[in-house]
């Protein structure tokens, strides 16, 4: 695989054939076996799901009819762009067939047959070529049309497919390196549950300290590797990649959390890596155990409960969420109990590796 590509600019429609989505009302779901796409921020988008029956019964405005027959069912191997809502510009890979809402445009690959690699390298960038339609500036399949992706070509100046792919393998056989490693179960010594220890309201301030970000405007980045924290509810939080900036340096932090203050309100994030934190976002690093992952990822679900308080105009900025009091457990003392969160963390953990260890049992079966 080539060290460094060379990128070009191409047309959406240079690139993909581009078909609009159908229901303007959704039919009823009936536990069917075809998804049903939306304009969803979770789930790969699907919202629910149909059966054969049921699509080929209801057309888009939710009559029964037989019109428009051809159109209700989308062949899978695509990418699905939701062009409508608050996950605009957000794309999912779908390898099977289904049906979609009109806030939905799957595009298909023109000379190229789509493969999972492909997919997970092409819908970043074709987020990043959506991103100036997020805030309520819709990215209709008229837009998508006149939209531009930039892509690694080859040396006829073609997109470079098989780069894509073997940049993707190496990642992925990265993570199950990974992933591998790093799948061992902890050792756990306390086995109270949440309902066995006493709880206390602590301010933000009095375990953490805050900080603001610093604003970076899109266009002044530069290409690299140090994650952009942006106000995300996804992707823990990351919305971009830059070099790291010779100016803001004092916006970079590691081992730490990140609010948003802004856009989706009150989303907290866990970051153990070096990341640069945008204006709309806190960064909260813990006093004590800042290192901690266990403990970082309890408190940050502990400052989640609050996000319901905040949005529509009431951001969470430095003053709210100093003041902020979020219930955690405590010692004997009235301290914040910390070994608790930390064994209580490992044992959600070890769940998890649980099931996935019953999981690819069944699946080596």
């Amino acid at each position: 695989m080539r060290n460094k590509a060379i990128w070009k600019e191409f047309l959406f429609t240079d690139i993909f054939n581009i078909k609009d989505g159908y229901y303007n009302k959704k039919p009823p779901f009936d536990g069917g076996n075809i998804p049903f796409l939306g304009a969803s921020l979770f789930n790969n988008a699907v919202t629910g799901f149909v059966s054969e029956k049921i699509v080929y019964t209801y057309d888009k405005v939710g009559n029964k009819n037989a019109k428009d027959m051809e159109k209700r069912i989308f062949d899978g191997n695509c990418i699905a762009i939701v062009n409508n809502g608050t996950a605009v510009g957000k794309a999912y890979y779908q390898k099977h067939s289904f049906t979609c809402s009109h806030d939905v445009t799957p595009v298909y690959l023109k000379e190229q047959s789509l493969t999972f690699e492909i997919a997970l390298f092409l819908i970043p960038l074709i987020e990043k070529s959506g991103e100036p339609f997020k805030y309520a500036n819709k990215w209709r399949p008229k837009r998508i049309r006149r939209s531009k992706i930039m892509l690694p070509v080859n040396e006829s100046g073609n997109p470079d497919w098989n780069f894509m792919s073997d940049t993707i393998r190496e990642k992925l056989t990265d993570f199950d390196d990974i992933q591998t490693n790093s799948l061992k179960k902890n050792d756990i010594l306390d086995f109270r549950g949440l309902n066995d220890v006493t709880w206390k309201a602590f301010s933000i301030a009095e375990i953490a300290t805050i900080s603001g970000g610093k604003d970076f405007p899109a266009y002044q980045r530069k290409e690299g590797l140090l994650p952009f924290i942006g106000s995300s509810s996804t992707r823990n939080g990351i919305t971009d990649f830059m070099a790291k900036p010779s100016i803001n340096r004092n916006a970079i932090e590691e081992n730490a959390l990140s609010v948003n203050r802004n856009g989706s309100v009150g989303y907290s994030f866990y970051h153990p890596y070096m990341a640069y934190f945008s204006g709309d976002t806190r960064v909260v690093k813990l006093k004590q155990y800042s290192e901690n992952k266990y403990i970082n990822l309890f408190v940050k679900t502990s400052i989640m409960q609050q996000k319901e308080k905040y949005g529509y105009g009431y951001k969470m900025g430095t003053n709210r969420l100093s003041i902020q009091p979020i219930l955690l457990p405590a010692d004997e003392e009235g301290n914040p109990d910390w070994h608790f969160m930390e064994q209580y963390m490992k044992r959600m953990e070890n769940k998890i590796i649980d099931q996935i260890n019953q999981k690819e049992a069944v699946d080596h079966q």
